[in-house]
């Protein structure tokens, strides 16, 4: 079960945020084991990045691309690679790597977590053997699923950031606690926090964007701005571009 947000009215997004000129930023929202949404709106990176003037461009990856969609594996492939056409790619740690990687230490407890939140599909993206996922036991996912996952997907996840600044812009996987100040985030806010952040409308001191909390659009208000638009179930993936202080949105 996802946890999916009414939006409201709210006063939007201040226009006077801003990224260091000469640069454009693309953030990705929560993927979510969809692959086709991945291939599809990098399609419309490049051609977005194309139709505009030549900057250094920045790719970052709000976390969360695994889990809940059937192809988990192939987007973590897809994303390992993208360094080799946008040198500058990033990757945050969302919950859902957090306990990923958290079950493949082989710990039971953690497995039956992992699998229970939606990481059956990201198992049975790597499954493979003569043993059936749906026969198999959580005894026997824990044993033998952490050697099914190539140790550079395990190098990827586990590289990935909790904050990135950019000019004016915080981005992170869930939000932050409001009052507290970026350097002193808890991880377990960073990557799993919701009423806290979502409902306090106060300067966070920069624009935070992030994912988590899934919206029917983007969510834009005047301290954060939400782009997790549900792909996995709405077919809608979404990146905000930011250039100067302009921004943008392109969606699958």
């Amino acid at each position: 079960m996802f946890w999916k947000r009414k939006n409201k009215h709210v006063p939007t997004a201040r226009n006077d945020f801003a990224v260091p000129a000469g640069r454009r930023i693309y953030a990705i929202g929560d993927i979510h084991g969809r692959d086709d949404l991945f291939a599809a709106l990098m399609n419309l990176i490049r051609a977005d990045h194309a139709a505009h003037a030549s900057a250094e461009v920045t790719l970052i990856l709000l976390g969360d691309l695994i889990d809940r969609g059937q192809q988990s594996a192939a987007v973590v492939e897809r994303a390992i690679h993208l360094k080799e056409e946008f040198k500058d790619t990033r990757l945050l740690i969302g919950n859902h790597e957090e306990c990923f990687l958290s079950a493949l230490t082989g710990d039971i407890r953690r497995v039956r977590y992992f699998m229970r939140i939606g990481g059956y599909a990201t198992v049975q993206s790597y499954w493979k053997g003569a043993m059936s996922l749906t026969e198999a036991t959580f005894d026997e996912v824990a044993e033998h699923f952490p050697a099914m996952v190539p140790p550079s997907h395990v190098e990827f996840l586990s590289g990935g950031e909790d904050v990135i600044e950019i000019g004016d812009y915080v981005f992170v996987h869930a939000g932050i606690r409001p009052g507290i100040a970026l350097r002193k985030q808890t991880l377990a806010d960073l990557r799993w926090i919701r009423d806290d952040f979502l409902e306090d409308d106060r300067d966070h001191g920069a624009m935070i964007v992030h994912g988590h909390t899934i919206g029917a659009d983007v969510d834009e208000r005047s301290n954060r701005i939400g782009i997790d638009t549900g792909a996995y179930a709405s077919d809608v993936l979404t990146a905000i571009v930011l250039e100067g202080t302009a921004r943008r949105y392109l969606r699958t």
